[in-house]
């Protein structure tokens, strides 16, 4: 069995007096796919900055590969980079061109040299079909090139995990296949993955395993068939008849 990669006991979340994740406890195995999916507002997004300790926790712990990772580490920079996160918005730094918004990272955090992380980001941008853009600025890309520019910057950091956070959510619907099969891709070379997301298509065709997030917990977590085909709870049944009647009246507008 491949070795636990990231690992999360009882994690409570509260914003105030607001409970927004209560008790939750997964792992994430090595190679493994794991998809989030749950309604607006559930608490997917939040799980995913607790992982990279971008939200404090109140309860509960985070491990990577059993180094606990809590807001006051002090080597929270060294783990945070081995937990690679893509933001639905990009988070590209507009100053600086697309070769120069990768490099950073490696170079500075990293120590890397500039020649070595330049050879590496190139062949990345190549790999995603953008090496041309390499000297271009972030204003002169379309949505889905700026989103796989940002999957570049997660990757040549060498990341234990990635974390997509509603990488789709920001893309004109003609942008989001050419982001979405760069992650499918990422997935066949064995990356580990924990993605939210709402296309539930893409979610069925790249998991190993789907987790419904709802009620401040995960409610259901199985395959996609069996998730797709024959959920346990109620809350999936409704969730998943809700998605079939939103693609249905996409699908006649």
């Amino acid at each position: 069995m491949a070795e636990t990669v990231l690992s999360i006991s009882h994690l409570t979340k509260r914003f105030e007096d607001q409970v927004i994740l209560e008790d939750l406890s997964l792992e994430v195995r090595e190679g493994e796919v794991v998809v989030i999916v749950g309604s607006s507002g559930c608490g997917k997004s939040t799980l995913l900055r607790c992982i990279n300790a971008l939200e404090d926790i109140q309860g509960g712990e985070i491990r990577l590969r059993g180094q606990l990772i809590r807001h006051d580490s002090r080597n929270l920079p060294e783990l945070r980079q081995k937990v690679g996160m893509v933001f639905q918005n990009y988070e590209l730094f507009p100053h600086l061109t697309v070769l120069d918004n990768i490099l950073l990272a490696p170079v500075k955090a990293q120590k890397r040299s500039r020649q070595e992380a330049r050879d590496e980001a190139l062949a990345l941008l190549e790999r995603v079909g953008l090496k041309e853009k390499a000297d271009s600025w972030p204003r002169q890309l379309s949505g889905g090139q700026k989103q796989r520019v940002a999957i570049v910057r997660a990757l040549i950091m060498h990341p234990e995990i990635l974390l997509f956070d509603e990488v789709t959510a920001a893309l004109d619907p003609e942008m989001v296949r050419e982001v979405l099969d760069v992650i499918v891709n990422l997935a066949d070379q064995g990356k580990t993955m924990l993605i939210v997301t709402h296309e539930m298509s893409f979610a069925r065709a790249v998991a190993d395993r789907i987790i419904l997030l709802d009620d401040r917990r995960i409610l259901e977590g199985s395959d996609p068939e069996t998730f797709f085909t024959a959920p346990k709870t109620e809350q999936a049944k409704k969730f998943l008849q809700t998605f079939e009647f939103n693609r249905k009246n996409k699908a006649e507008a």
